[in-house]
């Protein structure tokens, strides 16, 4: 039986995939008491990376907020991992850190990482609400333009 989040994540056409398996020398998260830390996810599809290049030269804000929802989804699809596979033990989006690939005059890294925040209060409603931090850096793993990590609390 789908529980309450996966009802709404079918509603928005939004398919989860098995959680990307680690790259290097780290897990995909860690569960700390009622919270699970997840580890910067990439805009990955397939396990293909979409989304290559730098916001403020040949990534476009429009590109760069789909490949921050495509983070959004793989760090959902970690917290399910961690909540062996019910999503409904997510009691609250806690934090999200949001790396932007960008040049140095490039200052839209919030309306970027919007693209994982909104998909975030889609799908869990308020409790998707969260505090964050949106970065701009110089490059990213695989030449991604896009990578967010972030808490959960669960119960």
């Amino acid at each position: 039986m789908a529980g309450t989040v996966d009802t709404r994540l079918a509603e928005l056409g939004v398919t989860i995939p098995q959680a990307a398996a680690p790259v290097a020398n780290y897990v995909g998260y860690v569960v700390s008491a009622n919270q699970v830390f997840v580890s910067g996810q990439l805009p990955l599809a397939d396990g293909k990376p979409q989304v290559l290049g730098k916001l403020g030269a040949d990534v476009s804000v429009e590109d760069g907020v789909k490949a921050a929802r495509l983070c959004a989804i793989n760090l959902i699809a970690q917290v399910k991992a961690a909540c062996g596979g019910d999503l409904d033990r997510v009691v609250r989006v806690v934090r999200l850190g949001g790396f932007v690939n960008s040049t140095p005059d490039f200052t839209d890294h919030p309306k970027v990482v919007n693209g994982a925040s909104d998909l975030m209060v889609e799908v869990f409603g308020d409790a998707g609400r969260h505090c964050r931090a949106a970065v701009g850096v110089p490059s990213l793993p695989l030449g991604v333009a896009v990578e967010i990590d972030a808490v959960f609390e669960i119960r």
